[in-house]
């Protein structure tokens, strides 16, 4: 269940995204926004889910003995191919609904960490299941299907330049 460090109404979540919380079990993730700085300004690293191959950003469950942040940074490796260092603050969070096979959906509260990219290999561990593409973070607002994630990813360029 959720974690407690907020309550769901101080999430800073969309009205879309609250009207859900009553009605479903809540669990904490994290994520990584993976970026990267060039000469138009930041960009940001998106991934196809595996099944639905919609554009998102790394992120997953927490991982026990791992900070939200080490575990968003290990979900940006697996998911992304990405290494560099991660942030310890929260940029923000995002919710979205999980449907689990064989289970009840569940409200996910995502914590989102930046993560410097500084090095992208070709091999790692979900690389044949995703695709990665860089763009602008404007970009990135508009590919993702979480209005509260878009925001967020379009807030980073605006703190960014």
């Amino acid at each position: 269940m959720f974690d407690g460090r907020r309550s769901v109404a101080e999430a800073g979540l969309s009205a879309q995204s609250m009207s859900l919380s009553g009605a479903l079990p809540v669990y904490a993730q994290s994520a990584a926004l993976c970026y990267r700085t060039s000469k138009g300004g930041p960009e940001i690293l998106l991934v196809t889910t595996r099944r639905a191959r919609r554009w998102i950003i790394p992120k997953g469950w927490l991982i026990n003995g791992l900070t939200p942040s080490e575990s968003a940074a290990r979900e940006a490796w697996e998911e992304a191919g990405v290494l560099g260092p991660c942030g310890t603050d929260s940029l923000g969070r995002f919710a979205y609904v999980k449907n689990r096979p064989g289970k009840a959906s569940a409200l996910c509260l995502v914590d989102v960490f930046p993560l410097h990219v500084q090095r992208m290999v070709a091999h790692f561990p979900e690389a044949g299941e995703r695709r990665r593409k860089w763009v602008s973070p404007q970009v990135a607002s508009s590919k993702v299907s979480s209005p509260d994630l878009g925001a967020l990813l379009a807030g980073f360029g605006l703190q960014r330049q």
